[in-house]
């Protein structure tokens, strides 16, 4: 368990050290931590995945105290946090988020959100991911994701998990006071195609836009697509240790 009385928080994101859902984690940091660091992509990073800059050098520019950015991805930011920015002291706890727009079911192989908290937590420190879904990108609840992430942080931070899980958060797209609850999810599956846009640019060559998704009506129950669709907060487990258990029992019974 962590104590937040003396604890110190590291936050981070994908979506740049400008984004509104870095000030809004800010929020919610120092309203349960005293000590709160951040250290976050300098540019917008979505859908990097937990990719590492190697063929060029990175920067670290300082925006004021306890305050900096880096030109790379979110794992780079981590990973220089801990070992640069933060190497005397590092973080007991990381937070990554709010993303604009959920992480859910695929989602968190693609998102730098969730990649920002596997860094952490391969580096040895618990980590959480944070994300408001939002259905109408013109009218996003960050108040939802600040009125209850502190509750919600400080209740994971009451149990333990193992050393290779990190939390994946996502807060529904309701008002603040609509909120129906927290489920605890497995991840969920919706990924039925991309919706891709064919054209030609001014050369007359042809391009491909990678679009959103298509939308479904419904959802497994106890996943963390159903739970956000029908207003609950979703808290699910994300285990790096990608190894099928069973699979590979069946392979070893098999070759006996």
């Amino acid at each position: 368990m962590i104590d937040l009385s003396t604890a110190r928080i590291l936050i981070s994101n994908d979506d740049g050290i400008h984004a509104p859902g870095l000030k809004v984690l800010e929020t919610i940091a120092k309203s349960i931590c005293d000590d709160v660091w951040v250290v976050a992509p300098e540019t917008e990073q979505s859908a990097t995945g937990h990719s590492l800059t190697l063929r060029r050098p990175l920067r670290i520019h300082k925006h004021g105290e306890k305050r900096y950015s880096v030109d790379g991805t979110p794992t780079d930011s981590v990973l220089l946090a801990m070992n640069e920015v933060m190497k005397d002291h590092k973080p007991d706890l990381v937070l990554s988020g709010v993303n604009r727009g959920g992480n859910l079911g695929e989602d968190v192989t693609y998102s730098g959100t969730v990649a920002a908290a596997m860094e952490a937590t391969l580096l040895g420190v618990p980590a959480i991911a944070m994300s408001q879904y939002f259905e109408d990108s013109n009218r996003v609840e960050w108040d939802t994701a600040l009125t209850h992430g502190p509750e919600v942080i400080r209740n994971l931070l009451k149990a333990t998990w193992p050393a290779n899980t990190l939390m994946n958060i996502n807060f529904p797209d309701v008002i603040a006071k609509l909120v129906k609850g927290l489920s605890y999810t497995r991840q969920g599956r919706r990924k039925i195609g991309d919706d891709l846009a064919k054209g030609h640019d001014p050369r007359g060559e042809e391009y491909f836009w990678i679009g959103a998704l298509r939308s479904q009506e419904s959802f497994l129950e106890g996943t963390d697509l159903h739970a956000i669709v029908n207003g609950e907060i979703s808290v699910s487990p994300i285990s790096l240790d990608f190894t099928d258990m069973a699979t590979l029992q069946k392979l070893q019974e098999a070759s006996k």
